[in-house]
């Protein structure tokens, strides 16, 4: 099957990035250097081609009911163009996605929400078939392009082209105009720095994409974004997280908001809550020459205490870092872990600072 291009797909091509196939879609891995594209969006402003993420609108009478009922955050506290980062779980408790949805000026507005790429099409369908009489979910991946503007410069380069952000808080989204193109602009990413992710239509995607070059932007492919989201300690589907884990044992329990009422895999939720949980992700180190990978086992005074879930090495840090699900009981312990390496094992320690692994200054300058 062949993979799909995202309206960037020849862009990307002409600025020679390697390219690979990720969830379906054909996607940049890089364009020059990881360290490069890494430093360029914790230091000043990298620009990411996330169009593969799925892109979904809700509307209809009895929306925000239908969204209550689905994702395990509390929709009703979002107010006008604010949004969440939530989960949709299954009735036994299972992570089937981790998302972000957005509420419009009124309630009663189309919602949209943003999905994992590999899940989309999962999501679509599990939605539509507990969606009730009247409530549509459209799928608008194809129509348009997402661009993740990250960095402490990004809002300098985006205010400097005319894009007002002084009330765009984090987390919230309005609609606006970017050097004349029109654009829904939220206030979110995936790297632990402050950034944007802009809607674009898919016919002005590349006049965007190229004028935030033009203006400072790096082009930055799927291996920075990689390294700068697991320096933030942020999970990621499939490899950190899937439906057999829940929330709780890798630390999103603060989505979970039983207390709102019946949602979707709520009683399973209720009652794994009460009972602990068996397992907890933590935060690994290794050194220079030790980079925890994932799907390594991980063991202590020789018998096996869990696995790694992500691993990289951190440019921040200077050193490998991994995320990894443990028995709870083995993530108190100070003792070193054991990480299987090839021919032989290699020692670990716990993060003592816990997670994330970077954490980004203040901003500097207002917005």
């Amino acid at each position: 099957m062949t993979a799909r291009a995202t309206p960037l797909n020849a862009r990307h091509r002409a600025s020679k990035a390697r390219m690979v196939e990720f969830a379906g879609w054909s996607l940049p891995q890089q364009y020059s250097s990881v360290r490069d594209e890494h430093r360029a969006v914790r230091e000043g402003t990298g620009v990411f081609d996330v169009s593969h993420m799925g892109r979904l609108l809700v509307s209809g009478p009895g929306t925000p009911e239908f969204l209550q009922r689905m994702l395990t955050n509390d929709v009703g506290r979002l107010g006008s163009r604010r949004c969440q980062y939530t989960l949709l779980c299954s009735a036994s408790g299972g992570i089937i996605d981790d998302l972000i949805v957005g509420r419009g000026e009124e309630a009663a507005d189309p919602w949209w929400v943003v999905v994992n790429a590999a899940n989309r099409e999962r999501d679509l369908a599990w939605l539509r078939d507990h969606a009730p009489a009247g409530v549509e979910v459209r799928d608008r991946t194809e129509e348009t392009a997402l661009l993740a503007v990250q960095g402490p410069a990004a809002a300098s380069l985006l205010r400097s082209q005319g894009l007002d952000l002084e009330e765009l808080r984090s987390f919230a989204w309005r609609e606006a105009e970017l050097a004349g193109i029109p654009i829904t602009v939220s206030r979110t990413g995936y790297t632990g720095e402050d950034g944007f992710e802009l809607t674009v239509g898919s016919a002005q995607a590349v006049c965007l994409w190229d004028m935030l070059c033009e203006h400072g932007a790096v082009p930055c492919g799927l291996a920075a974004r990689d390294v700068c989201r697991l320096e933030a300690a942020l999970r990621l589907y499939g490899s950190d997280m899937d439906d057999a884990t829940d929330p709780f044992e890798v630390g999103l329990g603060w989505v979970v908001k039983l207390e709102k009422g019946e949602f979707e895999g709520s009683d399973a939720l209720r009652e794994r809550r009460g009972g602990g949980s068996r397992r907890k992700m933590i935060g690994v180190l290794g050194s220079r020459r030790v980079i925890p990978r994932h799907g390594q086992l991980l063991s202590r005074n020789g018998a096996a205490v869990g696995f790694v879930t992500s691993g990289t090495f951190s440019f921040s840090l200077d050193r490998g870092v991994g995320l990894a699900l443990v028995e709870a009981d083995a993530a108190e312990s100070p003792d070193p872990l054991i990480v299987t390496q090839r021919g032989g094992g290699d020692a670990v320690t716990v993060d003592p600072t816990g997670l994330p692994f970077y954490r980004r200054q203040p901003r500097q300058t207002p917005v």
